[in-house]
């Protein structure tokens, strides 16, 4: 049985809370960090969410606070079947501006699926001139990450530039969780499988973002030098085969 769902819906960007939200996370303090750059500039036209925007947005504590910058969460979860397999697919256009060339973390577009349930996230970040592919198990604010005897947080980036730099690029990435395995694709080309995951996804909330990957300094922050990052993203294709 197979089952297909699309997360788009884009011109409802602004109803926070229908098809999509701003993401974060709960402070200890009650508060809630937002991943919302307060100049960002929203277009959606033909079913294409555009996004720009200058970074300017640090937290010098928490790294994950840190790194994503303009996020928009799925209000809807997807479940993962326990046969079968899961999928996203969409296509994502990266460009940027005053970013380092060849240093894809200085700002980056990504497609992230997090599971809050496990702390586990399957990602692509995409630049002017690279990709990446990642693997993780995170220690999100707020999330119970299951105790392990081998290495309990961990993130795998693989990075490659084989794909149409500045230009939309079909990428997909499938879950199965019997299986206990990963594979990302591009363009319709496998380009990375991970056997053996050590975790069970349970749900996905599929995360479309503006991002950096830059380690806090002892002084705080460095991921914020004036860049400006714009992401172009299509609805997003989910197919359950059970």
């Amino acid at each position: 049985m197979e089952q297909e769902r699309i997360f788009g819906d884009f011109h409802t960007i602004l109803s926070e809370g229908e098809v999509w939200k701003i993401g974060g996370f709960p402070m200890p303090d009650g508060s809630f960090w937002e991943y919302r750059e307060p100049n960002a500039v929203v277009i959606v036209r033909n079913g294409i969410l555009y996004v720009r925007a200058p970074l300017s947005r640090q937290n010098n504590q928490v790294q994950i606070l840190d790194n994503a910058k303009h996020m928009y969460y799925s209000v809807d979860d997807v479940l993962v079947p326990e046969e079968g397999e899961v999928s996203f697919e969409l296509q994502i256009r990266a460009r940027t501006q005053g970013t380092v060339p060849g240093d894809l973390y200085d700002g980056y577009v990504s497609l992230n699926l997090l599971d809050f349930t496990t702390g586990a996230a399957l990602d692509f970040f995409a630049s002017n001139d690279k990709y990446a592919s990642v693997y993780a198990v995170l220690p999100f604010p707020g999330v119970e990450v299951p105790e392990s005897n081998k290495t309990r947080y961990f993130c795998i980036f693989k990075e490659d530039t084989n794909f149409k730099a500045r230009e939309f690029n079909t990428y997909k990435i499938t879950y199965n969780r019997a299986n206990d395995e990963v594979v990302f694709y591009l363009n319709g080309e496998e380009i990375r499988r991970e056997t053996n995951v050590p975790i069970k996804f349970n749900q996905f909330t599929i995360a479309l973002g503006i991002m950096t990957e830059k380690d806090l300094s002892p002084e705080g922050s460095v991921s914020v030098h004036g860049q400006t990052v714009i992401a172009e993203y299509s609805p997003v294709k989910v197919t359950i085969k059970e």
